[in-house]
């Protein structure tokens, strides 16, 4: 396992206008060496040619755009191939911006049965690039509020497709969670959010969530830790129906199959198993 130090820097590069080489040069201290550095470096950054693939052989595919509020919001379908309606849940990327892992994701959601959408958040901007840092960089120029609106409108679109029978869900990782979060108070026709380590709504704000809520956080994830306790006294206050689970001994972004270093086969197979479950309950 890594010193738990490399892996909160990590955590920092990827949270906070922290550069690249400012990173480095504090890996470089902590692992000891340049060569030890760059050694560790596969272990902690993503490698989509190592994550699962799902198959697509028995689903129905599609690239599709739909009007945001600030332009085209390009996005992933997935569904089984019968043609007959199916509740729909809103996929939503980590701070990368969609990628061959969330399309991934996308595709275990469509074989548990659902029709999956997984809209690109850079797409005002232009899309996912293929380096991480400059698709990081572009999330600090999205405007949180205008991206809100853009993923809202992916439930407008969802309600005019003849695949769709209306009853909606959403699933979201870090960013995504955050995002899942927001989409709970924003969307009242929302029946199932569920958010994987992802910031808390405003407290204020938890009265008006009308969906059921399935938050899922790693125990060492301190940052997103933070505000666990005051969002569980404000569901529980405001009669809100909810299920949170907290993973021992596992790091923030532990369903991520692309991440050697964070991810936890076992917590990511539970937490997922959950989540469909759940979806099951309420869609």
């Amino acid at each position: 396992m890594l010193d738990q130090r490399i892996i909160d820097l990590y955590d920092e590069y990827t949270h906070k206008p922290l550069t690249r080489a400012a990173f480095l040069n504090r890996l470089v201290r902590l692992a000891g060496s340049s060569a030890a550095a760059m050694a560790l470096l596969p272990q902690l950054e993503s490698n989509y040619g190592a994550a699962r693939r799902t198959a697509a052989d028995d689903l129905f595919t599609e690239y599709v755009s739909y009007p945001g509020y600030t332009g085209d919001m390009h996005t992933y379908v997935a569904r089984p191939k019968a043609e007959k309606t199916y509740s729909a849940v809103v996929v939503i990327h980590e701070n990368r911006g969609r990628n061959a892992h969330i399309e991934d994701v996308t595709r275990r959601a469509a074989q548990a049965g659902y029709l999956a959408i997984a809209p690109n958040a850079l797409s005002p901007l232009g899309g996912t690039p293929a380096n991480e840092d400059e698709a990081r960089k572009l999330f600090t120029q999205l405007d949180i509020k205008e991206a809100l609106q853009n993923f809202i409108r992916a439930f407008d679109y969802l309600a005019k497709r003849k695949d769709c029978n209306g009853r909606f869900g959403c699933v979201g990782f870090c960013w995504g969670g955050a995002m899942s979060n927001m989409l709970a108070v924003n969307v009242p026709g929302l029946r199932a959010a569920v958010a994987f380590y992802g910031r808390q709504p405003e407290l204020a704000d938890v009265p008006k969530i009308k969906a059921a809520v399935q938050l899922h956080y790693a125990a060492l994830d301190e940052r997103v830790n933070a505000g666990m306790a005051a969002y569980e006294d404000a569901l529980q206050s405001a009669g809100i129906r909810y299920e949170q689970y907290v993973y021992e001994g596992v790091q923030h972004a532990f369903h991520n199959d692309t991440s050697a270093a964070r991810y936890n086969e076992a917590a990511a197979k539970l937490a997922w198993q959950r989540t469909v479950e759940f979806w099951g309950k309420y869609l």
